[in-house]
């Protein structure tokens, strides 16, 4: 998963916004881990809205407090803010533990050509391999909140129980069972279900 991130600097969302600028640094941090990349900008209001949130998801998904193995999941914040200050001024609010890119940097844009986010919030998740698991799982996110992590839930890393595995992201599509008997996955753009 740091290789997405190879020969870049992220950025620790903390008040002393420590770089990560190594290839240990980064895959310490992002390594057998889902990753979340969030696309947002400060200034759009549907991000505003959605930013707690995705805090609180993230939270609870990563304080021991809520979870056994916490570790399991890193979120870089992809930030589409037109100016740096308002970057500055969205994560200020934003956990600690979220990372970004420097503003600067041209792979803000990068990503968003390549998981073709369309609409801002995304919520791309990956694999700790790389691989898409969800497209943009904003709704499910928004739909489920931290009430997430406090279902029952089958075996294995604790965020990865959250999505099931998005179908068009894997180039295929098959009937999926439950409250969704056509297959169509419920929400624009082929996104994976939580649970």
């Amino acid at each position: 998963m740091a290789s997405l991130f190879s020969g870049r600097v992220l950025i620790r969302n903390n008040s002393d916004q420590d770089e990560l600028d190594t290839e240990a640094e980064l895959s310490r941090r992002l390594e057998n881990r889902l990753v979340l990349l969030f696309f947002g900008a400060g200034s759009c209001p549907q991000c505003q809205a959605f930013a707690p949130i995705l805090r609180d998801f993230f939270v609870r998904l990563t304080d021991e407090f809520y979870v056994l193995r916490a570790a399991q999941l890193a979120l870089v914040y992809v930030s589409q803010d037109p100016t740096e200050e308002e970057q500055d001024l969205f994560l200020r609010d934003m956990p600690k533990k979220w990372l970004f890119l420097p503003f600067e940097d041209d792979l803000r844009r990068d990503l968003g050509r390549q998981f073709s986010v369309e609409r801002l919030p995304a919520v791309v998740v990956l694999k700790p391999g790389g691989d898409v698991l969800t497209r943009d799982a904003t709704d499910e996110i928004r739909r489920l909140g931290p009430a997430c992590p406090g279902r029952p839930r089958p075996p294995g890393p604790p965020a990865s129980r959250c999505y099931r595995v998005d179908q068009a992201a894997r180039g295929k599509r098959r009937p999926r069972r439950g409250s969704d008997p056509e297959g169509e996955g419920g929400a624009e753009g082929g996104v994976g279900e939580l649970f």
